[in-house]
Formats: structure tokens, C-alpha cells, sequence
């Protein structure tokens, strides 16, 4: 494993919320690779991936897990994976059908494929899945804020967004991800399925859902389940039997001193690791008010 020369950075294909776009400068700080022992990454909450392609950017590893329990997510990363020729051929479609429409076309359009979508998540099989993956991308970059937000049916309900020329099909960088995917393992499910991966040569960036910093922050439901302060703990406790296994790990999540300079929630579950404070930009908010510079946590064994 080895540093690489810097070719044509790769980046995330969805704009996702707690995207990690915005803290990279502070989490790639802690980046154990160059001359070390580590030959091996895992992100057990891959998201968008913006640690992930930052990490597949700059080096060469031997083993890379991800992992989500977002289904259609992890379909995405496996389409762009394994079937990359029709995914672009799909999207493109769509950016030439979409783009020329005026407003109420594009709304007609943005909705039949929001319906289609829903109908495939429910009831579809394997052999849509490259579809799937297609309406996934094309409501993202269409769709109002890049939201991924489903309600208590399952069903994605985001309504359409007012970008003027949204890049659909963005080939280039879909090309060279694929490229990066080649060799990753992939998996859907609960972050401990990355437990038999995680070793002393391991790297593993934990992104768990954010604990709300009020009341009215959990509204963005990413998947069906959400994840509450007793997970919060088990992954704790997870992240200490990582630990015990020699592996190097950072874990962020957001820091309930913003609203409560009493509320020592993490530093108690973490107490046994290094926890560091940094500032980020809240981007994601339906109250404009409320967005920029908050305190978010990044919590490292070393």
C-alpha cells in the first residue's frame, strides 16, 4: 500500500445530508497511512462517501469495506460498481429529457419518476436494480435540497427542487468512480457487519446518524430506522471492541454542547478516547436561521 501520486480526485455522486464534504481538511488530519501499517479501510456508514473517495483519491489500499443500511444506497454503489455503461446511458436520457422542460414539465416528469422509484422500492426485483440506481441519482440532483427523506410507508416524498441546470449525469466523475468501486466490498446492512473485516491493520471511519441537537432536528429520517441514544451507546461499546482488536479509528457526530453546555453525553460513552471539537457549517436545515457555524466531534482511539 502506498501514497499516490494525486490523479483526478474522485467525489461523491449524491449530495447527502452529514455529508462530510465540509470536515474532510479536519478528518483526513488523522489519516494513519503514509509509511504506517495500515493496508486496510472500512466505513461502516458510507453515505455519501466523501471520506471514502477522499481516501480512495490518495491511496492504494489492500482491502476497502462499506457498508449502510440504506438499500437503495448501497444498490447505487453496487450499480455504478458493476453496471456503469447503463446507468449513464439511463441518466443520460433523463438529462435530455429533463433539462429542455419548462417548470410545470418538469414537474410532471420529477413526479412520475419519484412514483416509479417508490413502486420499484416496494415491489421490485434484482433485475431493475440499474433503474433503480438511475431514479435514485436523477431525484437527487433534482430533487429540493438533495434530500434523501422517506415517510413512515417507506416511500421517498421529497418534492422537487428549483436548480435552473441540475448535472444529471455527471459521466466523468461516475466513470472514475467506478473505477475506485472495483475491488471494494460492498454490503448492506448494520455497521457490526463490518466486525470480521475490522483488524489491527485497519482504518475505520464511524459516521453514525447524528444525535439531534434539538428536538426538531430528527426530521431528515435517511432510512427507515432511526438511531437513538442506546444505539448511540452500543456503537460505543462497538467501537471499544474495535478497539481492543488494534484498530485505528475516528468517529464523528454532533455535539450536544451547542445547545446544552451541561449535556455530556459523548464525552461519558467516549471518555476512554481523544474527543475533539471542530467547527463545521450546518447546511442542511429547513429553518435558514439555523444554519452555520456549529461544533461537531471527532472522536479518535489515538
Amino acid at each position: 500500500m502506498g501514497f499516490k501520486s494525486v490523479e483526478k480526485a474522485v467525489k461523491p455522486f449524491l449530495k447527502w445530508a452529514g455529508g462530510k464534504g465540509q470536515l474532510l481538511h479536519e478528518i483526513e488530519r488523522y489519516y494513519p497511512f503514509p509509511g504506517g501499517r495500515i493496508t486496510k479501510y472500512a466505513e461502516p456508514f458510507v453515505g455519501g462517501g466523501a471520506v471514502l473517495f477522499d481516501i480512495l483519491s490518495k491511496y492504494d489500499l489492500d482491502e476497502v469495506f462499506i457498508s449502510d443500511i440504506n438499500a437503495e444506497l448501497i444498490n447505487t454503489y453496487h450499480t455504478i460498481r458493476d453496471d456503469i455503461e447503463e446507468l449513464i446511458w439511463l441518466l443520460s436520457k433523463f438529462q435530455k429529457e429533463y433539462i429542455p422542460f419548462d417548470k410545470e414539465e418538469r414537474k410532471s416528469y420529477y413526479m412520475t419518476k419519484r412514483k416509479r422509484f417508490n413502486d420499484i422500492k416496494v415491489n421490485g426485483d434484482a433485475t431493475i436494480n440499474t433503474e433503480k440506481a438511475a431514479l435514485m441519482i436523477f431525484l437527487n440532483k433534482t430533487c429540493f435540497n438533495g434530500l434523501y427523506r422517506v415517510n413512515k410507508k417507506g416511500l421517498f416524498n421529497v418534492p422537487m427542487g428549483a436548480y435552473k441546470n441540475p448535472m444529471i449525469c455527471d459521466e466523468n466523475n461516475l466513470r472514475a468512480v467506478s473505477e475506485k468501486l472495483q475491488g471494494v466490498a460492498i454490503v448492506r446492512g448494520d455497521y457490526r457487519k463490518s466486525a470480521d473485516f475490522i483488524d489491527k491493520n485497519t482504518f475505520v471511519y464511524f459516521d453514525p446518524p447524528y444525535r439531534p441537537i434539538t428536538d426538531t432536528a430528527s426530521f431528515t429520517a435517511y432510512t427507515e430506522n432511526s438511531f437513538n441514544d442506546a444505539e448511540q451507546i452500543e456503537l460505543a461499546g462497538f467501537v471499544d471492541d474495535m478497539d481492543r482488536k488494534g484498530a485505528k479509528i475516528v468517529i464523528s457526530n454532533s455535539d450536544p454542547k451547542n445547545s446544552d453546555a451541561e449535556d455530556d453525553f459523548f464525552d461519558n460513552i467516549y471518555s476512554a478516547h481523544k474527543i475533539q471539537r471542530v467547527e463545521a457549517a450546518r447546511m442542511i436545515n429547513c429553518n435558514s436561521g439555523a444554519r452555520g457555524k456549529i461544533k461537531e466531534l471527532l472522536i479518535s482511539n489515538f
